[in-house]
């Protein structure tokens, strides 16, 4: 595996992410007939919240994002725009994101202020990266044509 480290993201990312976006979601987009070349770079520009937004770096160069957005009530976080260029795709770094950011998650919340609880997500139908979730303990709570809503840490 590559080195990697995350940084907090700035108002200076949002185009880079955004292109990674256009990049990584094409693929499924496409399969899934909803690829909109403008739409898919826009969706990303007017959610993006640096606060919430970390920048994976390999290397010292932008190789990824990924944001935790807290829910309104911020017992929840959704997990967000997880997107790796696909020159580091398949080496373990994605893991290592997903579980650095769940182990803060589990220890006392990203943000130092106490337990997060539960973690959602959603991700397209057919995508690969179910399974990278999956193994990770995220299970399905619902699905459409087009997602799959995921969560983590939900108890009965």
């Amino acid at each position: 595996m590559a080195d990697w480290e995350i940084r907090p993201a700035s108002a200076a990312d949002v185009d880079a992410i955004a292109e990674l976006r256009a990049v990584v979601l094409r693929g499924d987009l496409e399969r899934l007939g909803r690829y909109d070349e403008r739409r898919v770079r826009q969706r990303l520009r007017d959610g993006f919240v640096a606060e919430w937004t970390w920048v994976i770096e390999v290397g010292g160069a932008f190789a990824g994002c990924v944001a935790l957005r807290p829910d309104g009530d911020a017992r929840c976080h959704w997990l967000e725009h997880f997107y790796l260029d696909a020159r580091h795709q398949g080496g373990g770094i994605g893991s290592g994101v997903l579980r650095e950011l769940l182990e803060r998650c589990d220890r006392g919340g990203v943000d130092g202020g106490g337990g997060i609880g539960v973690v959602r997500l959603n991700v397209l139908q057919g995508s690969p990266a179910r399974r990278l979730y999956e193994r990770y303990a995220f299970v399905v709570e619902a699905e459409d044509a087009v997602d799959v809503f995921m969560v983590r840490g939900l108890t009965a």
